[in-house]
């Protein structure tokens, strides 16, 4: 398996993990376009009221996919998310929070709420 295609594997364990917790997927994989200064939003989901934007990354341990996800790539999420809801105004009532799904293979799975 390749580098990419785990990644594709681990943003799909995250989706259904989050399923389970009784989430709603409203985008997969959200890039907002070259020239915005943002990043791509691997998962945005929603449960209630709530809209959680989700970084999915897998490592060798928890703590290192923990850590992995640096200050500037935190501001990239969010400036995308920004982009999001400027596009989406169903959303504007919702709260907002920036998630962290920690995956360690073969089967190692944490979600962090409120993770940056």
């Amino acid at each position: 398996m390749t580098y990419n295609q785990s990644g594709h594997v681990a943003e799909f364990m995250a989706l259904q993990y989050l399923r389970l917790k009784g989430y709603a997927l409203v985008a997969c994989n959200y890039v907002t376009g070259r020239g915005t200064g943002a990043g791509e939003i691997d998962l945005i989901v929603k449960n209630q009221d709530t809209l959680a934007f989700i970084e999915v990354k897998k490592r060798k341990d928890i703590n290192t996919a923990a850590y992995s996800i640096l200050p500037k790539q935190q501001m990239r999420i969010r400036r995308a998310a920004e982009i999001f809801l400027a596009h989406h105004c169903e959303y504007q009532n919702f709260n907002i929070r920036f998630d962290a799904v920690l995956i360690e293979f073969p089967f190692k799975i944490k979600h962090i709420e409120n993770a940056f």
